[in-house]
């Protein structure tokens, strides 16, 4: 039967399903499918929380847009699970913290710091290491060696508050190795864990965050992270799941 929020019913998804926060950027992705737009079946759209499936070189895959922050990323992924998504790539986008990261980079998640109230709660408050699959993140870094793109490969934490107040607060997470901040993925890695199934995370670095600069000063052009983020597809849908 449907889901609460995505209606739709076992087998509309495949079991790989890619995961934008944006519905706008699930919808250019679909775009990219065999057949373009046309040749996607549209298998969502409850809450514009759009959802397509087609295929990219003949493989199923799908595309699933969970708004912002691990509370609506939570209830997508909970829901695909039901549904028998078996594989799940977040795509979205970061703010840069680490050495040498900047605006327009690729990172490439191996595992998030649950600063996140979802993650938590699911927890319990108990101390977690939520991790990227190994299979997919090596399928990842594999594409954008392949590709040419260079990618950083490391931490990044899932935080809930983007707009953040404290003058320290990006510095204290460097100093912890930190390459980035986001806001889903560590709930996606602890789920895919928790249900045995796979999860890893790309994303585009959108504005960095240092003592000096802030993200609204260093946000990128929406012509410019369109074109990051059109890299950043490219790599995941030339990426070896199998």
């Amino acid at each position: 039967m449907p889901q609460i929020h995505l209606h739709a019913e076992p087998g509309d998804y495949a079991p790989l399903v890619l995961l934008p926060g944006d519905p706008n950027r699930a919808t250019t992705i679909a775009s990219r499918f065999d057949g373009g737009l046309e040749g996607a079946r549209l298998v969502n759209q409850n809450r514009l929380l759009l959802g397509y499936t087609g295929t990219v070189n003949g493989r199923p895959v799908s595309v699933q847009s969970s708004g912002i922050g691990t509370p609506s990323f939570s209830i997508v992924v909970e829901e695909l699970l039901r549904l028998g998504a078996r594989q799940l790539v977040r795509v979205g986008t970061c703010g840069g913290i680490g050495p040498g990261v900047k605006t327009g980079d690729l990172v490439i998640a191996t595992a998030a710091c649950p600063v996140d109230g979802a993650t938590r709660t699911y927890l319990h408050g108990e101390p977690y290491a939520p991790a990227a699959d190994f299979r997919l993140t090596h399928a990842l870094v594999h594409a954008a060696e392949k590709l040419g793109i260079a990618a950083h490969i490391g931490l990044v934490a899932s935080v809930d508050v983007f707009y953040n107040p404290d003058d320290d607060y990006a510095q204290r997470w460097r100093d912890r190795g930190v390459l980035a901040f986001e806001m889903e993925a560590s709930a996606l890695f602890f789920l895919a864990a928790r249900s045995g199934v796979q999860a890893a995370c790309a994303l585009v670095v959108s504005d960095v965050l240092s003592e000096t600069d802030t993200s609204e000063e260093t946000y990128v052009s929406p012509e410019e992270l369109a074109a990051a983020v059109d890299r950043m597809t490219d790599l995941v849908l030339a990426a070896d799941f199998a």
